[in-house]
């Protein structure tokens, strides 16, 4: 197939899908006189809509804004047929891209030109209208197929860049648009390196298949992993379990696994900062395959893999899987376990942190699954810990933290610089907004955005992409937290007017791509509060919304914006719903800062209303304010700020 058509070889894989579909549906079995997906759905194929592997198509080109004159469709080849949905396969010349599309025109009597041989295939799903040249008969007959699910790469899986949380597998013929690369040799060598890692681990043992019980199932997962600049270090095979078979009770009990707050990540940056120390991180090679199961789970032999003395047996885990529910809490487990036994201990509220303490000197590590990132007063210390971890693990990428969990870091001589200017260049690609018209501000003054039913609706998927991905930023741009938020009350059925606000940050992000938090060094450690409202700014139900941000000296290290749950019938009950809750902030930082060696006594806390702060000094009011949840015993008195139109409270905890 790919010889007669002049076709390179990195479509082998696509050239084996296209051919397993066709003989399944054409070639007839001599015992049976019925080919084989005949046997399996007890039903007579359509091949209708069949093609030649390798023509020349057009595919329409939906996905771009066009003008007049532009081209209407994008000239590809033909390689094979979806085997999720009702669609062709396509490899689009211009852009070395493959689509999945139904707008789809052949022309069968022309022989494509050759391709570059560059093995490099970017996998798009192109989303069209349900129009198509397929018959319905060919649509009923793909829709319930369930004996095309070829074993190789007919169909690639990969993994997403979230900012997050935790790893998302998707396949490539879905919604998600990703680069992948595809090559024969480094995926089966990717593949060999990963059951290596089982063997040396002692992961499991091959088991013969146990009556009665559960067999989960297994697939390939493969990922590039990419730096800042988006260039690939290392590509990886995935060995993963179908967790979503499992039974809670049988195969998994206990699944939670702290995670670090994003403020936690940013407050051990300003503190590095402020001790004038280098901050490191430190990758954990298959970390989860570290934990240990309590639980008695059985998965099926590696695809490709199997043992040909034993290919029914199956394989009893000693240790976890990736894919498998309670895979992170057992590898929190195990790592805090051996840190701890290795004299470290954990923070009082984020347990995720943990603190060495040497005299003078100190060493701080801070987890957020298996990534790690660390530092101490004493460079001695941090090297004592690299080779501690590395005795017991086996880590990769060592060095300065420059990008953790989608913040670029920069650490200079004078300071630490925060910024996600990589990440809105790319967001600003997703949506189309690259050449967009920059502007000054991310709403304009006295902007009030409600339902507008009368207005034209956007694409819901859409907008709620671009929502998703400025709360995402919002990480490091406390500027346009505000703004986001209030568009994102408008997602269940956003209209042009909602797509209007959030393309003006869009704009506004076009021209400030390079800005960030900045966090001197040598400069002083206090916590300082500021907390405010709006009035009734919500145009459904009046609510308003509260503000709060934290800094310790001068450094920004907690934001946000929040619309209140109670509807205030006064100005003073909204200051002081806003202020109770950035207390509830602070009451937090206060605990977590212990663990770093600071105490507060006082920590002040700016408000612009006496009355709020009248109301915070009179315990009786507490009392009567019931839905106001007040943590803590708190003294508060007062005091007119002399340099700002600020009132502060002084809560002495």
């Amino acid at each position: 197939m790919l010889s007669q058509n002049d076709l390179p070889l990195f479509l082998w894989a696509k050239a084996i899908s296209t051919a397993c579909y066709t003989q399944n549906r054409s070639m007839i079995h001599r015992r049976f006189q019925k080919t084989p997906y005949a046997l399996i759905n007890n039903r007579t194929p359509t091949i209708k809509y069949f093609h030649v592997f390798g023509c020349k198509c057009f595919v329409l080109n939906d996905r771009e804004s066009l003008n007049k004159l532009s081209a209407k469709a994008d000239e590809g080849i033909f390689i094979g047929y979806s085997s999720t949905f009702v669609a062709y396969r396509v490899y689009l010349k211009k852009s070395k891209k493959v689509v999945e599309s139904v707008n789809v025109t052949f022309d069968e009597e022309m022989a494509s030109e050759q391709l570059s041989s560059e093995p490099v295939i970017t996998g798009v799903l192109a989303s069209g209208q349900i129009r198509s040249n397929l018959p319905k008969s060919a649509v009923n007959d793909r829709s319930e197929d369930t004996s095309c699910n070829h074993p190789v790469t007919s169909d690639v899986v990969i993994e997403l860049e979230s900012p997050v949380q935790s790893e998302t597998h998707i396949p490539l013929n879905t919604h998600t648009v990703e680069d992948i690369q595809v090559h024969a040799e480094p995926e089966v060598s990717a593949m060999q390196e990963e059951l290596n890692q089982f063997e040396a681990l002692k992961v499991w043992r091959l088991f013969p298949k146990p009556e009665g019980k559960t067999v989960i199932g297994t697939k390939w997962v493969f990922k590039n992993k990419k730096d800042e600049d988006g260039i690939v270090i290392r590509n990886k095979a995935r060995f993963v379990a179908k967790g979503y078979r499992q039974e809670e009770g049988i195969d998994y009990n206990e699944t939670y696994a702290p995670v670090a707050r994003i403020e936690a990540i940013r407050m051990f940056l300003a503190y590095a900062a402020h001790k004038n120390f280098t901050v490191y991180q430190m990758d954990v090679k298959t970390a989860f395959l570290n934990g240990i199961l309590k639980e008695e789970v059985y998965v099926s032999q590696p695809e490709g893999f199997v043992n040909p003395d034993k290919p029914y047996h199956v394989y009893i885990l000693d240790k976890s899987l990736y894919g498998l529910k309670q895979v992170p809490r057992a590898w929190y487990d195990v790592l805090s376990k051996f840190l701890v036994k290795s004299g470290f201990s954990k923070g009082k509220v984020d347990t995720t942190l943990f603190i060495k303490k040497e005299k003078f000197d100190i060493i701080l590590i801070q987890i957020y699954v298996d990534d790690i990132i660390f530092g101490s007063t004493n460079p001695k210390y941090c090297k004592n810990f690299s080779n501690l971890m590395v005795s017991r693990f086996q880590m990769s990428m060592m060095g300065e933290m420059n990008f953790f969990l989608g913040l670029q870091v920069k650490q200079f001589s004078t300071g630490i610089f925060i910024n996600q200017s990589k990440y809105i260049l790319d967001i600003l690609r997703k949506f189309k907004m690259e050449n967009c018209k920059p502007i000054g501000t991310p709403m304009a003054p006295g902007t009030k955005i409600s339902t507008d039913p009368s207005s034209k609706s956007v694409d819901v998927r859409t907008y709620r992409g671009m929502i998703g991905s400025l709360m995402y930023l919002t990480s490091s741009r406390p500027d346009i937290m505000f703004s986001t938020c209030l568009c994102s009350r408008y997602q269940a059925a956003p209209k042009e007017s909602h797509l209007a606000a959030v393309k003006r940050i869009f704009r506004y992000l076009k021209g400030t791509a390079d800005l960030g938090l900045w966090y001197p060094k040598d400069t002083g450690f206090q916590l300082i509060a500021y907390s405010d409202v709006d009035h009734a700014g919500c145009m459904l139900d009046r609510k308003r919304t509260s503000g709060h941000i934290q800094f310790l000296r001068d450094k920004l290290v907690s934001w946000a914006s929040k619309k209140q749950l109670c509807v205030s019938t006064s100005t003073a009950e909204a200051k002081y719903v806003a202020a109770a809750s950035c207390c509830s902030q602070v009451l937090w930082m206060r605990t977590q800062l212990r663990d770093y060696g600071f105490k507060f006594d006082k920590i002040p806390i700016y408000c612009d209303s006496k009355s709020a702060i009248a109301i915070s000094a009179n315990p009786v009011q507490h009392t009567k304010t019931k839905h106001i949840d007040v943590r803590g015993s708190l003294q508060v008195k007062g005091v007119k700020d002399m340099t700002s139109d600020y009132f502060r409270s002084e809560l002495v905890l």
